[in-house]
């Protein structure tokens, strides 16, 4: 009797003990990104939906404990969305933060969660120095980084002959690492840049840069912009006759919505780099039904990036039993990333998933078979071809 009562004890102290792991009783999770401005269809309310996704997928609980899902709108201004955070962060009780449209917020609220030891799940964040000079241990940057978007997308252009590019860049934080990582590799496979302008964000009338792309000659005019930006850069390229000039027009960053905006006619034939499609295969078109019901248009990769992000941020806390930072962090890291778009991922010390990247074709119409039937993927490369290597990074934590 005494023997079974210590068992009692013992369970009942280290069930406490593996409850106690988790803080005020609920994992929270906040999804902060761009409800009212440019990113809005890119990230917004999909990105809500996406995360909502992974919470029925995993469960209604994590390590018995229930999940909490909260959301605001940074507003694009990085002064509201590092107020959001820090009171989230300081009185709100979040855990983690998700999404971040904009890399100007994302690098601020990655740099507060280091200062206040919390977890940042970044999908739509995507400057490359995230996880590269400013790396930190409670960041994943989960999707896609202008490393990876400008190396697959230049090398290959210089490749098909673009060997000359002229600039058309956003002037902010994203933008200017976009066009620096482009640059990089486009001298890397023998091409040259001849010259480059900066637009405003949130800019109407592009007809003054696309007139001095159109003057500077060069067989590639590189968009390095998101957003309404980008949809707004391909209708007037597509008026000015870019588009169907000996000149190339491409994006560096453009999703699906950005297609759909534009439209097939004057966006047909331009080339992008994702992390992911859709119409991938059965388990992706599985997936996309359901968000497809909700929202009414295909996700974007930021869409299916939240997803991932949190899935396996969950995953790792019922695997850890905790939620704190460095717990949950050192789990992810441990555990493969497997969801119905990432296949043996893995989370790598500077906080970089490495996963597979796609270069896609936007279809014509006469080829597209439904309303959300946008791309046509071209080539799979490796995560290890398409993002930072280790030999080139400036992480102190992969020098460890």
């Amino acid at each position: 009797m005494k023997l079974r009562v210590l068992s009692l004890a013992i369970l009942l102290l280290s069930t406490s003990y593996a409850s106690a792991q988790i803080s005020d009783d609920v994992v929270r999770v906040g999804v902060l990104t761009d409800f009212s401005s440019v990113a809005r269809d890119n990230t917004g309310p999909g990105s809500l939906e996406a995360a909502r996704l992974a919470i029925e997928e995993f469960g209604p609980t994590v390590a018995g404990k229930k999940i909490e899902l909260i959301f605001a709108d940074h507003q694009n201004k990085a002064d509201v969305g590092v107020r959001i955070a820090r009171e989230w962060f300081e009185t709100g009780k979040v855990d983690a933060i998700l999404d971040i449209a904009n890399s100007a917020i994302a690098i601020a609220v990655h740099n507060l969660a280091r200062e206040k030891n919390k977890v940042v799940l970044l999908s739509a964040g995507a400057s490359s120095v995230i996880t590269d000079k400013i790396c930190s241990p409670n960041t994943m940057q989960f999707a896609f980084d202008t490393y990876s978007l400008s190396k697959v997308m230049a090398s290959s252009m210089v490749q098909q002959g673009g060997k000359s590019w002229f600039f058309i860049t956003a002037d902010y934080a994203f933008g200017e690492a976009l066009q620096n990582d482009a640059t990089r590799f486009i001298k890397d496979a023998g091409g040259t840049v001849v010259g480059g302008v900066r637009s405003p964000l949130g800019t109407n009338d592009f007809s003054s840069f696309l007139l001095q792309a159109q003057s500077s000659k060069a067989d590639v005019v590189a968009l390095a912009m998101a957003g309404a930006d980008t949809t707004n850069a391909l209708k007037q390229a597509s008026e000015f006759g870019l588009t169907r000039s000996k000149q190339r027009v491409v994006s560096l960053l453009m999703f699906v919505t950005d297609v759909r905006g534009v439209g097939l006619k004057d966006a047909q034939g331009t080339y992008l780099a994702t992390s992911s499609y859709w119409d991938l295969n059965d388990e992706t078109r599985a997936w996309s039904k359901k968000y497809i019901d909700r929202i009414k248009a295909a996700p974007t990769m930021i869409h299916t990036g939240v997803y991932g992000a949190l899935l396996h941020y969950l995953k790792a806390i019922d695997a850890a039993k905790s939620d704190a930072a460095e717990t949950v962090m050192a789990k992810m890291r441990e555990l493969p990333i497997n969801d119905a778009f990432v296949k043996n991922g893995h989370l790598r010390e500077d906080g970089r998933v490495i996963r597979d990247m796609y270069l896609a074709r936007v279809k014509s119409p006469e080829n597209a078979k439904g309303p959300y039937d946008y791309l046509e993927i071209v080539q799979t490369v490796k995560g290890e071809d398409a993002f930072r290597p280790v030999s080139e990074s400036q992480c102190p934590l992969l020098k460890k």
